[in-house]
C-alpha cells in the first residue's frame, strides 16, 4: 500500500479493481482546517483512457509491483511495435500507445526498457533526449543571428528546426516529447543505443 502524497510518475496503482499508471501527481497544501489534496493524472492500462482523480494526502492506494524488461525493437506496423527479449529471443508486441512519442525515434536494434504487468506490456521508460543523424538540410552558414534556423530531415524521416550552422551528416540532439531540436551531438562519442543512422 502507498499513501496518496508519495506517488511518483511511472508507479501502477489499482482503484475498485482497475489498474492505473501515475503520469503525474501534485499535492497542494490545505488551508486553515483543509487537509490539502493530491491531485493525480493516470491512464488505464488496458483502454489508455485518461482519469485525473483527486485524492486526500494520507489516503491509501494499492500499488503494484512491475516487471522490467530491457527488449530489442525490431519493426512496428500501424498498431504495434514489435520488441525481441535478447535473453531469450521471445517477441513481444507492444501497443504503439504505450510508446508516446518515442515511437517516431524506434530504428531496428535500438533497446528500450519496457515495464511489464502480469505479463502485459503497460508502459516504456523514454529518454528525455534521443540523438539523431541529419540526412539532409541545406549547406551551413554561420550568421550573426542565433536566432535563425532551417528545415532538416532526420534518419528516421522526421522534420525538424535546426540552425543554419547544421551540416548534413551530423548528429544532433533532440527532445522526444516536443521533436525540438536541444543542440549539436558533442565530439566523436561512443554510438549511442538512441542514435538514429541515415
Amino acid at each position: 500500500m502507498v499513501i496518496a502524497s508519495e506517488l511518483r510518475q511511472g508507479m501502477v496503482i489499482r482503484i475498485e479493481g482497475q489498474v492505473y499508471e501515475v503520469l503525474g501527481a501534485e499535492s497542494r497544501a490545505g488551508a486553515a482546517k483543509l487537509s490539502g489534496v493530491v491531485k493525480t493524472k493516470l491512464r488505464h492500462v488496458t483502454s489508455g483512457r485518461m482519469w485525473e482523480p483527486h485524492f486526500r494526502p494520507e489516503e491509501r492506494l494499492e500499488d503494484l509491483e512491475l516487471e522490467q524488461q530491457t527488449l530489442e525493437f525490431l519493426f512496428s506496423d500501424a498498431d504495434s511495435c514489435t520488441f525481441m527479449n535478447p535473453e531469450n529471443f521471445e517477441q513481444v508486441e507492444v501497443p504503439r500507445g504505450i510508446l508516446g512519442a518515442t515511437k517516431q525515434f524506434l530504428q531496428p536494434g535500438m533497446q528500450l526498457p519496457i515495464q511489464f504487468f502480469e505479463g502485459r506490456p503497460i508502459s516504456a521508460i523514454v529518454p528525455d533526449v534521443v540523438e539523431a543523424r541529419v540526412a539532409s538540410t541545406a549547406p551551413p552558414s554561420h550568421s550573426q543571428q542565433d536566432s535563425t534556423w532551417k528545415e532538416a530531415t532526420l534518419g528516421n524521416g522526421f522534420h525538424i528546426r535546426v540552425p543554419l550552422f547544421i551540416a548534413p551528416g551530423e548528429i544532433v540532439r533532440v527532445e522526444v516529447k516536443t521533436g525540438r531540436y536541444v543542440e549539436r551531438a558533442r565530439g566523436e562519442r561512443k554510438r549511442s543505443a538512441w542514435e538514429l543512422t541515415s
